[in-house]
């Protein structure tokens, strides 16, 4: 069944299904401005789905042994590292923080009198060279090598503030979703509280779902080249429970609930973080106006959608396909229309 992407479609994408009558949508409000990277909630989605082991590959660089969200993995923290020189938030810190303990006045003199040659408050000694093991008789560096290259340290030497930012990505349940479009067994289907699901019983491995998602979510396991992703835990929520991810994240930064609430939680938090200093706090995904009609799970970022491995303006990859059945259709008709016409016109 093709889900039209028309400005007159229903805001709940569960009735253009055929669900009569059916509950609020339900879905995800991702706040990574909270997230500490504990990847609990990876492992509560492969306990309560039974999903197998990912590798314990650490990709070389970070705490993320997943990498991506695959057929293995439907919960993908991202660990996204960023060097910052000292000073590059403009605001001072604040004495009285309305969101966390008040920071002392010693604390705040200090953070205040930081320096960027030294990071120590003035009148200490300089730092000692954090990297003799890496340099030779006459002090050229071995680039590289252990040592070289520190954490906190610039290409220049400068101390550093390292940003962490992590996000725990997830199929993101579109309003418009192309893999419903392009499905040929109805594997997928659209549930009554407007999530997306596969029925791996009836996936037969054809893989057209995968190209068609404008995310990259939906991937085939090797063994049976079945497609699998997250189905926002249906049997739990069909039960009145909170998916296992959500309910096993320690700071609520995976929040689950109607999403037209969670659009308007999702406002006033955005709203909050640029009133205490954080002006680069976005949303992304929650927008029924943009490529895909908005998501059913929808992100609070840092930073560019680019920046955490997400296409900064997804489409519905199947837009089009409307219109290019009726062009095939007309092609047809007039194919057949010519050839009637040869055979009539012949002599007999």
């Amino acid at each position: 069944m093709v889900e039209t992407n028309s400005p007159g479609a229903s805001v709940n994408p569960a009735e253009r299904a055929g669900h009569l009558d059916p509950p609020p949508r339900m879905g995800f409000f991702t706040d990574t401005s909270v997230c500490i990277g504990c990847k609990a909630c990876e492992v509560a989605c492969k306990e309560w789905n039974l999903v197998p082991e990912s590798g314990l590959d650490l990709l070389g660089m970070s705490y993320d042994n997943t990498g991506a969200l695959t057929a293995n993995s439907w919960r993908h923290v991202a660990f996204v590292e960023q060097p910052r020189p000292v000073g590059w938030q403009a605001s001072p810190p604040m004495l009285d923080t309305p969101t966390g303990p008040p920071i002392s006045p010693a604390t705040a003199e200090a953070g205040a009198e930081t320096t960027t040659d030294v990071g120590t408050r003035p009148g200490l000694p300089p730092a000692p060279d954090p990297a003799p093991a890496g340099r030779m008789a006459d002090g050229t560096q071995f680039l590289g090598m252990p040592g070289t290259e520190l954490p906190g340290r610039g290409d220049r030497g400068e101390r550093t503030d390292l940003r962490w930012l992590m996000m725990s990505d997830v199929c993101k349940h579109c309003t418009h979703a192309a893999c419903l479009d392009v499905c040929p067994t109805g594997s997928l289907f659209r549930t009554e509280f407007g999530t997306v699901v596969v029925q791996e019983d009836i996936c037969n491995g054809c893989g057209y779902c995968i190209p068609a998602c404008p995310y990259g979510v939906i991937d085939q396991r090797k063994d049976d080249g079945r497609a699998w992703k997250c189905t926002l835990c249906y049997d739990r929520i069909g039960a009145g429970r909170t998916p296992a991810c959500a309910q096993a994240c320690p700071t609520e930064s995976i929040q689950y609930g109607e999403v037209d609430e969670l659009r308007a939680r999702a406002r006033a938090r955005v709203e909050r973080l640029h009133v205490d200093g954080v002006p680069e706090a976005r949303l992304y995904g929650h927008d029924p106006g943009d490529g895909v009609g908005g998501d059913g799970a929808f992100f609070l970022l840092l930073d560019e959608p680019e920046v955490y491995g997400l296409p900064p303006d997804p489409v519905v990859t199947t837009r089009d396909l409307p219109r290019m059945w009726r062009r095939a259709g007309l092609a047809a008709l007039t194919m057949a229309a010519a050839t009637v016409a040869a055979f009539v016109g012949r002599p007999s």
